[in-house]
């Protein structure tokens, strides 16, 4: 005879359903990943329950002792996973059931439907603090990799085209503010997500005197002032995933900054830039050209970012047609989150350990930045300084720029009598515009690329993210 299983589908069926509706239906094989916090979302709900009479003091022993053991064994990995079970809250109340009979008062004021919505939310919370840490290690490999190389020089671009001398750690530390951003909307996104939605029940909450702020303390959904915080309203709070949206979406800004990263990181590499060699480690070969080094990881890193955006509209689909509250559209939502969290962490972790296994091609980035035409803005501030209006010395030094490439000469190499037939401000100590130290020293304006300011950011961030 078939045992039957230990939780009933439900008195209102005859039969369970059928094998192709079943593996439709099915989340186990995802949604097995909640496992930790939907025991420990058990844990409070059962201590809350025994707090207000509705499970005795031995009753929330062997509960808690069965649920300690189904703990222990998911580690092992020795736990069985049953797909007919549908989730993994089925799966663990149906063995709690059978090891402890208490646990079939376990689901009492409790609905799958609240139920997942904390579970998820308490995944999001140590998700959220996992990924953040992985972002100020990225930060961290940036500052060091600049600090390493604090005199490097490279040509600043606009529109792929070289523009002005920046230094290289500027240019790095420009994604660190990024990354400060993201980091900013991941902690709004925590805070958000930090609200328990138990007691909610399937729709309507409960008519039992449950004890919300007890549970919710039990779990750490507190604010800063170590007060509770409670999902105000039992339908929102089963239907909403406007954290889960707020998160994929904070993780597709991160992922277009980490792509934008690996662009530049592509091309630095490059035989026509060679500003930065990778490791070995983290470069890979040509299954047909025996010369060849590609940046597999940062090539992967930017196409993982069109994975992280679809997931966010895939999110964004699913919920915009959808009536209150509860609908099983909901479970697709794990997959989406469940990808963007994996791809974020490992394009965030796996940049930190290319970065730090990168050098800097010094003699490379000096002959690129000593570029004198990198300094024509700086030769019409000369002339702002002299008195000319900023208009009339940008065409001025258009014309210098012309006079030079008719001659193919370099900016710098144009004579000062040369100069002087163009416009009588150009004086003898126009050649000092041209020295690069100079020009970098004169960038004095918070914010800009200069000697002193470079110093300042470095020690700036070098000591945050020390303190994190």
């Amino acid at each position: 005879m078939k045992k039957k299983s230990p939780v009933s589908r439900s008195g209102r069926f005859g039969k369970g359903p059928a094998a192709d509706a079943a593996q439709f239906t099915e989340s186990i094989s995802f949604d097995w990943r909640l496992w930790e916090h939907d025991i420990l979302g058990s844990l409070a709900h059962a201590t809350m329950l025994q707090s207000i009479g509705l499970l005795t003091k031995s009753e929330l022993a062997s509960i808690q002792k069965a649920l300690d053991q189904i703990a222990e064994e998911i580690c092992a990995g020795k736990f069985k996973w049953d797909a007919s079970l549908e989730d993994v809250h089925m799966n663990i109340e149906a063995e709690l059931t059978r090891r402890a009979s208490a646990g079939a008062k376990l689901h009492t004021g409790r609905s799958r439907n609240d139920q997942v919505a904390l579970d998820l939310r308490m995944w999001l919370r140590d998700e959220i603090v996992v990924l953040n840490r992985a972002i100020r290690e990225l930060q961290l490999a940036l500052v060091t990799l600049g600090s390493k190389n604090r005199d490097a020089l490279i040509p600043g671009y606009t529109h792929l085209q070289r523009a002005q001398p920046v230094y290289f750690a500027h240019h790095l530390l420009a994604y660190v503010e990024m990354l400060e951003r993201d980091c900013e909307r991941f902690t709004d996104c925590f805070s958000r997500t930090n609200v328990c939605p138990l007691g909610s029940g399937a729709i309507a909450g409960s008519t039992l005197p449950l004890d919300r702020e007890l549970v919710a303390r039990l779990l750490g959904f507190v604010d800063g002032k170590d007060q509770a915080r409670l999902t105000q309203n039992s339908m929102d709070a089963v239907s909403d995933r406007d954290y889960v949206v707020e998160f994929c979406s904070s993780s597709a800004l991160l992922a277009v900054h980490l792509s934008r990263l690996a662009e530049d990181i592509v091309l630095w590499c490059s035989a026509e830039f060679s500003f930065i060699k990778i490791a070995d480690a983290y470069t890979t070969g040509s299954s047909l050209m025996p010369q060849k080094k590609n940046p597999d990881i940062a090539e992967l890193v930017r196409g993982k970012s069109g994975r992280v955006i679809g997931n966010l509209m895939a999110m964004l689909t699913l919920l915009k047609g959808l009536p209150m509250t509860y609908n099983r559209d909901l479970q697709e939502d794990k997959e989406r989150l469940f990808d963007t969290a994996n791809t974020v962490h490992s394009s965030v972790r796996l940049m930190s350990a290319m970065l730090n296994n990168t050098a800097v091609n010094q003699s490379t980035c000096e002959k690129a930045a000593g570029d004198p035409g990198l300094l024509a803005t700086d030769l019409a501030d000369y002339l702002v300084v002299k008195g000319m209006p900023f208009r009339q010395a940008h065409h001025v030094v258009g014309a210098v720029v012309a006079a030079a490439e008719r001659e193919s000469k370099p900016l710098n190499e144009i004579t000062v009598a040369q100069l002087q037939k163009i416009d009588t401000h150009f004086g003898n100590d126009v050649r000092e515009i041209f020295d690069l130290k100079r020009a970098m020293a004169r960038r004095k304006a918070i914010g800009s690329p200069g000697t002193e300011q470079l110093s300042r950011q470095l020690a700036r961030w070098q000591k945050f993210l020390q303190a994190r």
